[in-house]
């Protein structure tokens, strides 16, 4: 399944006719744009599903709106310029989310945790303050690094609260979020080889999914309670 160039230039040029009048007088392409990112997201979640479980029914259901919500926004453009949507895992021991986002010269295939919640975030912490080692060793695996490169996320300029700033593994607790993508030039999107390297990008989350899953389902006694 290929992206198509037409989707590209869709929003190429929904970029630089961000308004509605425009945006009615081109629906059709729109709709064939999303409708050309759904049938991709399918294929993509079909491979996912060898290997892992989705909450997400569908690749319709996964894509975002295009509507913006401009009511607390300097910016007044009605509409999104990428098309993007997001993965949920299934269950309550699975934690973490892909989320890919076609945009012309900045689509991105990652995923990890962004708004954290702040019992979780605590729990996380606890961990990661009593061993940083298993963390450390997912962020400098090979799959990792030539997928992502590093780890990324909103950090603290300080030690969290109850953290001493010399505490040695500080450098992981400043963390709030913890997420990683992987940026694709126009040309390699629409390749046929843009399905398997997606593909790629998203099992090489899964170590950290799968860590940051048990930190989150079990207590520091390692029982379970979810």
């Amino acid at each position: 399944m290929l992206i198509q160039k037409t989707t590209l230039a869709f929003l190429k040029d929904l970029a630089a006719n961000n308004d509605r009048d425009w945006f009615q007088s081109n629906k059709p392409r729109y709709e064939a744009a999303r409708a050309n990112v759904a049938e991709w997201t399918d294929e993509l979640m079909n491979r996912l599903h060898e290997t892992d479980e989705l909450e997400t029914p569908s690749g319709k259901k996964a894509l975002f709106r295009i509507y913006r919500d401009v009511r607390f926004s300097k910016n007044k453009a009605p509409y999104k310029t990428n098309i993007a949507g997001h993965l949920v895992r299934s269950g309550k021991l699975r934690r973490g989310g892909y989320y890919f986002s076609i945009v012309p010269g900045q689509t991105v295939i990652g995923g990890g945790f962004y708004g954290i919640e702040r019992d979780d975030l605590k729990r996380i912490r606890e961990e990661l303050a009593a061993d940083g080692d298993s963390m450390r060793e997912i962020m400098s695996d090979s799959g990792f690094l030539d997928q992502f490169g590093e780890m990324m996320g909103e950090k603290l300029k300080t030690a969290p609260k109850g953290y001493d700033r010399e505490h040695p593994n500080i450098d992981l607790l400043r963390y709030k979020q913890f997420y990683a993508f992987r940026s694709f030039t126009d040309k390699e999107v629409t390749s046929s080889h843009f399905i398997n390297e997606a593909h790629k990008a998203m099992l090489a989350l899964r170590p950290f999914f799968d860590y940051f899953s048990e930190v989150l389902t079990t207590n520091a006694n390692g029982e379970i309670i979810v």
